[in-house]
């Protein structure tokens, strides 16, 4: 299916000014007479695409997240789920992010609302929960949920250690920490 280069154009440009508009005030607050200016279209445009301001948050937020899924599960595919075989070259979540840099930078800003940062948190646990469900033996004494949260907590810990630093840790350095870190016990064997 071919895209319309104006309309991908004009919802890149919402999704560029939304990000702008973020860094400034909470997206309750943005009306779309204000994103509208800031993305330099009219108001009618917007109504093509978007009936309020939150639907542009959604939409772009599952295009992240379809990446972030994408980028979180291709080394388990890689590996046929044998994370012992894992190599730092496989790990993509960090060019994920890198690649998504403006909007991780709102999601892990101090001063923004938490409900990103649950957000965030619960889209990245469902899909931790589907790669381990069936793929894995879990030890008998951990409770999944608790374990998958605390998966979640320490893969996001990772990112907000690299937002802390501005971003300048280059991937492979991350990828080399995060492979030293799986490395040490994981409470997971391949079933």
């Amino acid at each position: 299916m071919k895209h319309d280069l104006r309309i991908v154009k004009t919802k890149d440009g919402l999704r560029h000014a939304l990000l702008d508009l973020l860094k400034k005030k909470p997206l309750e607050t943005i009306t779309v007479a204000e994103l509208c200016r800031e993305a330099t279209i009219n108001r009618g445009t917007f109504y093509l695409h978007y009936k309020e301001v939150h639907e542009v948050f959604k939409e772009y937020l599952e295009v992240i997240v379809e990446d972030l899924k994408q980028s979180y599960e291709e080394p388990y595919f890689k590996t046929n789920y044998h994370i012992q075989n894992l190599e730092a070259d496989m790990i993509k979540i960090f060019h994920h992010v890198k690649e998504y840099k403006d909007f991780y930078q709102i999601i892990f800003d101090e001063r923004i609302p938490m409900m990103y940062y649950y957000l965030l948190f619960d889209t990245i646990r469902s899909f931790m929960k589907e790669s381990i469900e069936g793929h894995f033996e879990l030890d008998q004494s951990i409770q999944l949920d608790y374990l998958i949260s605390y998966q979640t907590n320490a893969i996001l810990g990772i990112l907000i250690e690299w937002h802390r630093h501005g971003y300048e840790t280059s991937i492979h350095e991350l990828n080399q920490h995060l492979i030293t870190i799986l490395s040490i016990n994981s409470p997971f064997r391949k079933m």
